[in-house]
């Protein structure tokens, strides 16, 4: 990562409940604000005011998922100048308001937004294999197709997988509007050890770089490989409310990944075509790979 770029996340970071601007953080980068906010975009895949606003968000989340803090104490904590404000950007990115949030972190009965595809009436498919990085175990991985570089609501179709450890799983996501997205990817895979479930490692990644989108034509399936890492500080934070993502105990190894077909049309949509991918079979992955 570009040592500028490092610099300013590490800021935003360590100051997010500041009132910080892009300026501010420009100028501590030792940068102007139109090359910083390019430079900062090439290697992020978002702008740096997302990016803040990103972290301000998540910080949020692991507030009011572990502590007893008012709204309105969180809201100043992060940053926010006001509590309809915070609420709003919250709801917006999150897809949930900060109650149903807390609901949903404390088994409440709150569930998880689902997918919102949009008004569009051509669909396609994304298909492929999710592979994990060397050195975990089992893993249960969250796929969404998504307007931006950053987990965040909506995505416009998802899906949850389980991947072995030791080789690549399928996926497939289907009724994916028309058009250009980011196939983005978080997981939470189990240890290698004795208790494999004593060590828990979370892991991001998606298909390409941040900059990478996945292009999706109507009644067509596109194919789209997925390989997960570990988190470092330039990801733009997770901000979409996930399901659970326990990693299974065993996963059922699948002997190669079959011929994907789009799903037949809702009512009021165009039907996704007879269009066909077979996909590489899902084998072990060779040492050194």
């Amino acid at each position: 990562m570009d040592a500028a770029v490092e610099r300013a996340v590490a800021r935003m970071r360590e100051r997010f409940g500041d009132p910080l601007t892009v300026t501010d953080v420009a100028h501590g980068a030792s940068l102007g604000d139109f090359p910083f906010s390019r430079l900062f975009r090439e290697e992020t895949g978002v702008s740096p005011g997302r990016f803040l606003a990103a972290v301000r968000v998540h910080e949020a989340k692991k507030l009011i998922g572990s502590t007893s803090m008012t709204f309105a104490e969180i809201s100043a904590a992060v940053g926010f100048d006001s509590l309809d404000a915070f609420t709003h950007s919250f709801t917006a990115a999150v897809g949930l308001s900060p109650g149903r949030f807390r609901r949903l972190c404390g088994a409440q009965g709150a569930e998880p937004p689902a997918p919102e595809p949009g008004p569009s009436p051509r669909f396609g498919s994304v298909a492929g294999t999710v592979r994990l990085p060397p050195g975990h175990g089992n893993a249960r991985v969250f796929l969404g197709a998504f307007a931006t570089a950053v987990v965040q609501y909506p995505a416009v179709a998802q899906a949850v997988v389980d991947v072995p450890s030791d080789r690549p799983s399928c996926y497939s996501l289907r009724d994916v509007p028309e058009g250009r997205w980011h196939l983005l990817a978080v997981a939470v895979a189990a240890g290698t050890g004795h208790d494999p479930h004593a060590v828990r490692t979370g892991l991001v990644g998606g298909h390409g770089t941040a900059a990478t989108t996945v292009t999706v034509t109507a009644g067509a399936v596109t194919s789209a490989a997925v390989r997960l890492r570990p988190a470092c500080p330039a990801d733009p934070p997770v901000l979409l409310a996930l399901p659970e993502l326990d990693p299974p105990a065993t996963v059922v190894p699948h002997p190669g990944c079959a011929a994907t077909t789009p799903a037949a049309a809702a009512p009021g949509r165009e039907p996704a075509g007879a269009g066909r991918l077979r996909l590489v079979p899902a084998a072990p992955v060779p040492p050194g790979a």
